[in-house]
């Protein structure tokens, strides 16, 4: 029997909590060995919930040498500092989404995870959302005809929460859902990027992220992709609305996962007929979509898989870097308040 892989969470908060570790824990060939967590009372619960170890610190679980994997499940500015610690520790990496917060750090992460020989991945799990599979298989489909125009939004109303309402700690819906959005508009798109333009609001001082981004995108091949995040909506945009040269299509809601694994059972999610979407074709017929099923466990079921040298890495770090280029373009352009010009 192979052995099982040790997997270590840092962090317990939401996403330590409900997303990491519960997939972990549905993995075959994955172990949750433990948890860490500065906080006492944190560690009673960890031990309490999860059955697991509960490491006091970073660095104890660095220096243990039963864990394979570290999960990264800490605030987005730390995210880079402490990969390349465990990669040199011996480690493989998951990171949770963004990467990082600069296309520098993304370069030394992937130096180290090179130099060193371990996995280094991104929690970009939103690649298994059913709405995104479904458009996915459309466009490959040739249903849309050439896809030409990409509108994608995330939307809701108000600031955000904990660490990531704080600038500092690189919280803000720009790198917490456009990492999403981004990474999904350019799998959609393999040309070349050819512009950015990006603006940022604030409007719910003392907090000092935005509450509103909007980031436009251009390939050379004369495609574009609109990513809309906003905390300024009681009523929200499609997730979707996506324009090819034979069809439109359009998909509101969001995915049923989510919501789902918080009730203790990812595997019940089902999305309501109300919200599949609908593809209108240039003749005027329109038919609706009945959207596929999500499937968040893939992420780390490949994982796994890698590590046993059973498959290729899903999300490469080489991949998410033209994610990273692209939003800290976009943060510059809202700098400079004009479109800004790139090649990744």
């Amino acid at each position: 029997m192979e052995k099982p892989v040790n997997v270590v969470v840092i962090g317990y908060g939401y996403a330590g909590r409900c997303f990491h570790s519960y997939l972990i824990k549905l993995t075959p060939g994955l172990t949750l060995y433990g948890v860490a967590s500065r906080r006492a009372e944190i560690r009673e619960q960890i031990e309490k919930e999860q059955g697991c170890r509960a490491y006091l610190s970073f660095e104890a679980v660095l220096n243990d040498p039963a864990v394979d994997v570290v999960v990264l499940a800490t605030p987005n500015s730390t995210h880079a500092k402490l990969a390349i610690q465990a990669m040199n520790a011996g480690k493989h990496v998951v990171t949770d989404k963004v990467m990082c917060l600069t296309l520098e750090e993304c370069d030394q992460m992937i130096e180290c995870s090179q130099r060193n020989r371990r996995i280094l991945s991104v929690f970009q799990n939103r690649r298994w959302d059913g709405d995104f599979l479904t458009l996915k298989k459309l466009v490959a489909e040739g249903k849309l005809g050439k896809l030409r125009w990409l509108e994608m939004a995330w939307q809701g109303f108000g600031p955000m929460r904990g660490w990531r309402a704080r600038a500092d700690f690189g919280g803000g819906r720009y790198y917490d859902l456009g990492a999403h959005l981004v990474d999904q508009a350019l799998l959609f798109f393999s040309s070349p990027v050819d512009s950015v333009y990006c603006r940022l609001q604030f409007d719910f001082q003392p907090v000092d992220t935005e509450s509103n981004a909007l980031l436009l995108i251009t390939f050379a091949e004369g495609t574009t992709a609109i990513c809309d995040l906003s905390s300024l909506n009681t009523i929200v945009k499609p997730r979707f609305y996506a324009c090819g040269t034979e069809a439109t299509f359009i998909k509101y809601g969001l995915d049923p996962q989510e919501q789902a694994m918080v009730a203790g059972d990812i595997d019940r999610a089902k999305e309501e007929p109300y919200f599949y979407g609908r593809l209108k074709k240039s003749d005027g017929q329109e038919e609706v979509i009945p959207t596929l099923p999500g499937r968040w466990r893939s992420f780390y079921e490949n994982i796994a898989q890698v590590l046993s040298g059973k498959a290729e890495l899903a999300v490469k770090p080489e991949e998410v870097r033209r994610t990273i280029a692209v939003l800290a373009a976009g943060r510059q352009s809202a700098g400079q308040g004009q479109v800004l010009r790139i090649s990744v």
